[in-house]
């Protein structure tokens, strides 16, 4: 526990939650402009900033004129207004969604800026190094799970409506389980189906074995794993 009461009200506390703020947001944004992602140092450094802005203004005006202050109403509409900015980072290409991390590290981003705006910088610190450990470690935590899962999603685009019922059957030979499957118009295949399959299989499987039983067939336009 640091000695040091932050949350009280002089103007040395009030540089140091904005130094921190800064640094906080400048390193989680640092990290994200190294991989290119969306939102980079800029960007995340002053959405903290603008959040510890807010928490300082709450607690000014619940100092020099009490009983006005609410220190609730803005934090919330801080918390409520990034997901604005973070629904513009957020993409979907080619069956996959892009931007969700970027999205949510802009949202924690603001909550460690209210955080260290109200004196709390202890939380905030702490936040940052598991936000830092959880974008760096989780990644292949993931990719270790997914080279073991016995699950596999798939999206296939048919010629034709008709010529689904060859890929089951094809996949049913080869001991695959359809766990489930959702058909929509196809965008590549001007009367054909795109459909989303979720595949179970008995043993763990390279995505290269069902690539080759789901290829066999000249009916498939396109294949694209998730």
């Amino acid at each position: 526990m640091i000695p040091i009461d932050f949350a009280a009200w002089n103007m040395q506390n009030i540089m140091i939650r904005v130094i921190v703020a800064a640094i906080l947001g400048g390193i989680v944004g640092l990290d994200r402009g190294m991989k290119h992602r969306g939102a980079g140092t800029k960007t995340i450094t002053v959405v903290c900033l603008g959040a510890t802005l807010v928490m300082l203004t709450e607690q000014y005006i619940q100092i020099h004129f009490p009983g006005l202050a609410n220190m609730n109403r803005m934090a919330a509409q801080v918390i409520s207004g990034v997901g604005f900015i973070g629904v513009g980072t957020i993409i979907i290409s080619k069956h996959r969604v892009r931007g969700l991390t970027t999205a949510a590290t802009l949202w924690a981003s603001a909550c460690i800026g209210l955080a260290v705006g109200i004196g709390f910088i202890e939380g905030g610190v702490l936040i940052t190094v598991m936000m830092l450990l959880s974008l760096h470690v989780l990644p292949f935590v993931e990719r270790f799970a997914t080279r073991h899962s016995r699950y596999c999603n798939v999206f296939i685009d048919l010629e034709k409506s008709r010529d689904l019922h060859i890929i089951i059957q094809d996949l049913k030979d080869a001991g695959v389980v359809i766990d489930s499957m959702d058909m929509s118009e196809s965008r590549i295949a001007g009367e054909g189906v795109s459909v989303h399959m979720v595949l179970y299989v008995k043993k763990p499987t390279e995505r290269t074995e069902i690539y080759d039983i789901l290829m066999k067939s000249d009916k498939v336009v396109s294949l694209d794993f998730l």
